[in-house]
């Protein structure tokens, strides 16, 4: 393989980009999510609330909603995505609440799962499985 000039700047560029991008970003897989969120903490359950529907008639606009208070961060994942990972928001010391809501886009039938980082170091999790039908239809 001969490496030209353009292959050899793509190539840099790429691992240039590669190297800025989160490392959450990058990770494939829901167990790559949540043990980087977790960063070796047990996860328990308790003192989180999600709020999702159970059946949603359009997946591009899923409303979600999280609360935990005294949380330092709340990670959502939406397992059946093919990027899984849909964000991350982080509180500061001077955060009102510990809460966050936001609209989804799910692609198919799936569970939501909400982590949040607690200020004592703790990890807890809840999960809600959201049925997508197509059109309003029970698909």
């Amino acid at each position: 393989m001969q490496l030209s000039r353009r292959n050899a700047m793509a190539i840099g560029l790429g691992g240039v980009a590669l190297a800025i991008l989160p490392r959450q970003v990058r990770a494939a897989t829901v167990e790559e999510l949540t043990a980087a969120f977790a960063g070796g903490a047990a996860v328990g359950t308790g003192g989180l609330t999600l709020t999702a529907p159970e059946i949603a008639e359009n997946g591009n606009t899923v409303p979600i909603s999280v609360s935990a208070p005294g949380a330092a961060a709340i990670m959502l994942i939406a397992t059946g995505n093919p990027t899984p990972a849909v964000g991350t928001f982080n509180f500061g010391p001077a955060a009102g609440s510990q809460a966050v809501s936001t609209r989804i886009r799910l692609a198919k039938t799936q569970d939501v799962i909400a982590m949040a980082k607690m200020a004592d170091g703790s990890v807890v999790q809840a999960q809600a499985t959201v049925k997508v039908t197509i059109g309003g239809c029970g698909g």
